[in-house]
């Protein structure tokens, strides 16, 4: 595993006006997890408990839909992103969504209880509370408006942008579920976009 400290340090402070001693009260909280391509950070129908920050490699959230036995790609999280079924882990209330590891991966997480012990006692820590929310809701309504106001195109590059090399690492077909389409439509966007990169 990547140095723990270091890690956490770096990427907590640039996320969050956090103090040398924040920081270092919060390290007994931050355990690291190593997860195996197909296994569960979360499983549906159970609270989402931890917090996590992905080090290395790619998350996707997904609802498997008991009549159609689909699974419905929803957002993916990869390196120096947080992870966590947000509305699950401040309501307490069951997830309904899997969580679901698409490469080996490794985590740093913190509790529900030790982050919310961390926002009561160090005002900063509670600074980082109210970021963490306001990104996950922006990150929920912006995924709600690019189904409304973009093209599958213009989603497909924002997904690059917010995932580089994405379309190196995980199959097509979890790219086509996220966006709402099917493979060859997938398929020929890709070529559309290599078309246009040639003549400019």
């Amino acid at each position: 595993m990547i140095d723990k400290n270091e890690i956490l340090t770096k990427y907590l402070k640039e996320f969050a006006p956090l103090t040398d001693k924040d920081l270092s009260d919060s390290q007994p909280f931050w355990k690291a997890r190593k997860i195996n391509k197909g296994d569960f950070f979360n499983m549906q129908s159970m609270v989402c408990n931890d917090l996590g920050l992905v080090v290395k490699g790619i998350f996707r959230i997904y609802y498997h839909d008991p009549d159609t036995k689909e699974d419905k790609n929803i957002f993916f999280f990869s390196e120096n992103q947080f992870v966590v079924s947000f509305r699950s882990f401040i309501s307490r209330n069951p997830c309904w969504y899997f969580i679901e590891a698409m490469e080996d991966s490794e985590i740093f997480f913190i509790s529900y209880k030790d982050l919310n012990n961390l926002y009561a006692s160090h005002p900063n820590w509670g600074t980082f509370g109210r970021l963490l929310a306001e990104s996950f809701f922006a990150n929920a309504q912006t995924r709600t408006e690019e189904f409304i106001f973009f093209s599958h195109e213009q989603r497909y590059l924002r997904l690059l942008k917010d995932h580089p090399k994405i379309v190196e690492r995980i199959p097509a077909y979890h790219i086509s579920s996220y966006l709402g389409i099917t493979n060859p439509s997938l398929s020929r966007i890709r070529k559309r976009i290599e078309n246009k990169a040639k003549e400019g």
